[in-house]
């Protein structure tokens, strides 16, 4: 249990946000004995002697946050004065040195605040700085003290920017103690299932080689021909026919289970009874009961178990959730998805039941799980009716329609199929306040080339980010309109927050909880498919 203090001149609100950098396990209390302080706002009114006990609480080995401007004490303290603050405006901060605290973070990253400049009087290090009319000014510095530190923020003084991604790790990660910042060895990575040139393995393999903190060690495949094209891809790396020699090489930390969903429960329980950490493609099981066993033995072992929800940070989605959580569609009570079209499914185990777990379990692991993080809660209901009318030469049927149900109302809808000459919205959403929309497109490269003149070469619909339009009700004027453009793209973002769990405890982006929950829904709607559309309960009783 870590001992903190806490101290703002703002109300509650903005205490909870600053309690929220520290710790998961922590105990608030007064500065005496306290391992580690936050202290914001007006730092002009903090408590005669406070600046002494922040100083013994970094003196035996604690972390100490000033965030805004100090002066006084607390300036000789923090070995800085300031200048007059700049905004609120969008300011761009810039890692100004290798650091732990700024481990696979952007980089670079603009962030909404009002910033206090800082300068430098004493022994400071500048971890963080911002370009301000030309010229770099020091945004997060950091002063050794005893066996401890005392890091003064000039960002982070608004609610928006405290809740930036990347300045929040930086914030919590510097509340850490200095003796558990010792740069830990890369953690070995494997995957299990290699695949095809740019399938899973290549991405889980480049995504370590990119990471730091991981080393794409070793990848498993029972064709001769993917291994020999794993080892000229990532050349250095061991390359395995089997499983069982794979889970004896003690350089892998780390197994991606990557192979057909049918097979991800069993080859998750063997790493796992191995001593490995584990990343499962998804789906990460087909019943909620293989659910409950893979957690269950993670837990028991003290390993990390997740899943690799890659299209949680689709810029598309990612735009969209931001909406949401902004508030601009106001309360969502109904969000509708699709992907599909009408053309030939794919002839792999993609479209076998008995592999595949059926039709729902494909992009059903993505959209459910979009459904269930917009909504946040679960529903308690789930509808499910399939047609097998056209594609006879495999077996998972050609449209799936998944209706979810809320005990206030609230209603989702997911739809796949084979057979959709006309596309519906990739994304519909409705909100009190508004309506979020946004439609599949062509995605296509067109070149000339030598000896065959025009080539077009034509990729999946759905790999290509939506622009979304926002339409709002304003009173008195009438409806407006208004394109969200796709955020960003945030390369590697999953294996970077695997890579901040393993090494220093951060809170996984995708917890197994969370999956148990979409499994259950996928269950439920298989069960529902297969009698006809019945009304069905999901079981989220963990």
């Amino acid at each position: 249990m870590t001992r903190a203090f806490v101290w703002t001149s703002a109300g509650p609100g903005r205490r909870g946000a600053l309690t929220s950098l520290l710790p998961d396990r922590v105990e608030i209390g007064d500065a005496a004995g306290a391992e580690a302080a936050i202290v914001d706002g007006d730092l002009d009114t903090v408590p005669d002697g406070l600046a002494a006990d922040l100083a013994a609480i970094a003196e035996r080995g604690g972390s100490v946050i000033l965030i805004g401007g100090p002066t006084g004490d607390l300036a000789t303290l923090a070995g800085v004065t300031v200048d007059e603050p700049v905004g609120p405006a969008e300011i761009f901060l810039t890692g100004a040195l290798a650091h732990p605290a700024l481990a696979r973070t952007a980089g670079e990253w603009p962030v909404d605040d009002d910033l206090v400049a800082l300068r430098p009087t004493g022994d400071v290090v500048v971890l963080l700085t911002s370009s301000i009319r030309f010229r770099h000014v020091p945004a997060v510095v950091e002063r050794r003290l005893g066996r401890g530190r005392i890091v003064t923020a000039g960002v982070g003084r608004t609610d928006a920017a405290l809740g930036d991604r990347d300045l929040r790790l930086v914030l919590s990660r510097l509340l850490r103690p200095v003796a558990a910042e010792a740069p830990p060895a890369d953690l070995g990575l494997a995957v299990v299932g290699y695949g095809p040139f740019g399938g899973m393995g290549y991405l889980h393999g480049n995504a370590a080689a990119n990471v730091d903190g991981l080393e794409f060690a070793a990848a498993v495949d029972t064709d001769s021909n993917r291994r020999k094209a794993a080892e000229q891809e990532f050349p250095g790396i061991t390359t395995y026919a089997d499983m069982a020699d794979l889970l004896n090489d003690d350089a892998v930390d780390i197994v991606v289970i990557a192979t057909p969903p049918n097979s991800h429960a069993s080859l998750a329980l063997e790493a796992l009874r191995a001593g490995k950490h584990v990343v499962a493609e998804k789906p990460m099981c087909i019943t909620v009961a293989e659910a409950d066993e893979l957690i269950a033995t993670a837990d028991a072992h003290g390993l990390a178990l997740t899943v690799n929800q890659n299209r949680r940070w689709d810029p598309d989605y990612r735009t969209l959730r931001r909406a949401v959580e902004r508030g601009l569609v106001g309360d969502v009570f109904n969000i509708e998805t699709f992907v599909g079209g009408f053309e030939h499914p794919c002839r792999a185990w993609h479209s076998e039941v008995a592999v595949s777990g059926g039709a729902i379990y494909d992009w059903g692991s993505h959209h459910i799980d979009w459904i269930l993080q917009l909504m946040d809660d679960d529903p308690v209901t789930v509808v499910a009716h399939g047609h097998k009318r056209v594609w006879q030469d495999v077996t998972n049927l050609d449209q799936v329609r998944v209706r979810l149900g809320w005990a206030d109302g609230r209603e989702a809808q997911f739809l796949q199929s084979d057979v959709a000459g006309f596309r519906p919205p990739k994304l519909y959403v409705q909100g009190t306040k508004g309506t979020v929309t946004g439609h599949y497109r062509p995605f296509s490269v067109e070149r000339v080339e030598p000896g065959l003149g025009y080539v077009n070469e034509q990729s999946h619909h759905a790999e290509a980010p939506v622009d979304l339009t926002l339409a709002r009700y304003e009173p008195g004027w009438g409806l407006t309109e208004t394109t969200l453009p796709p955020q960003p793209a945030a390369p590697h973002a999953f294996h970077r927050n695997l890579a901040d769990h393993l090494h220093l405890g951060e809170p996984l982006d995708v917890g197994p909880g969370q999956v148990r929950r979409v499994i259950a829904v996928l269950e439920a709607a298989q069960r529902s498919v297969e009698a006809g559309g019945t009304v069905e309960h999901p079981d989220f009783t963990a």
